[in-house]
């Protein structure tokens, strides 16, 4: 089946290239667009698509704000949402995540690195552009004041191994063949590590490593 993705941003030359981008490939289908957060956040209550693409900059309600409404630590359905944006600033990533987002990436990371963001989004993932990934999660672990909360269970020595390439911004495949086990062993032992932090995404499970001096 298709992964059916909502876009939202103010540009209508961006919206359309990103359509037809994201429409070329076999298991990718556009079901949406919008052009403000606004129109983002009624679209994704009424089509309920699998995965959304937002700008940051936007009209009417940013797509930090939007995302927050849809992806927010109190939504109990959570969309996932990748960001995108021409911006490389801290701030942006650190609220673009912190709303809930499930990946950040810039406009030049080009269609390989987009579609793989969708595909892992819609997979349970979480990408960031590898330009940001390790300054993104090394300055936000330094932002965070007082010692890092502990994990409810110890750690066993293979989950331990699974968080340092997920701190670094590494995809489940790309964990397996590191490691040399099977993608679902990476993500049982991801869901393990997400119940023991206490974490909603592999996005704060990487801050946690980040925040314990793991990586």
């Amino acid at each position: 089946m298709s992964i059916r993705v909502l876009i939202a941003d103010d540009q209508l030359i961006v919206r359309t290239g990103l359509t037809m981008l994201l429409d070329a490939q076999p298991d990718i289908e556009v079901v949406g667009a919008a052009a403000d957060g606004r129109e983002a956040v009624r679209l994704a209550l009424e089509l309920r698509p699998d995965v959304g693409l937002f700008d940051i900059r936007m009209p009417l309600m940013d797509g930090i704000e939007a995302t927050r409404r849809l992806a927010g630590p109190d939504v109990a359905d959570p969309l996932p949402i990748v960001v995108i944006t021409t911006f490389d600033l801290d701030e942006y990533v650190h609220g673009a995540l912190k709303a809930g987002a499930r990946g950040f990436l810039l406009k030049d990371a080009g269609p390989a690195l987009l579609t793989q963001a969708i595909r892992a989004a819609a997979d349970g993932d979480a990408l960031i552009a590898p330009s940001v990934t390790v300054r993104l999660l090394a300055a936000f672990a330094h932002s965070q004041p007082g010692p890092a909360r502990q994990p409810s269970e110890p750690l066993t020595p293979r989950e331990e191994e699974v968080l340092v390439p997920v701190a670094k911004g590494r995809t489940n495949d790309e964990i397996a063949t590191e490691l040399h086990i099977s993608t679902s062993t990476v993500k049982a032992h991801l869901a393990s590590l997400m119940r023991k932090l206490d974490a909603r995404n592999r996005v704060e499970i990487a801050m946690w490593a980040h925040e314990t001096g793991r990586v």
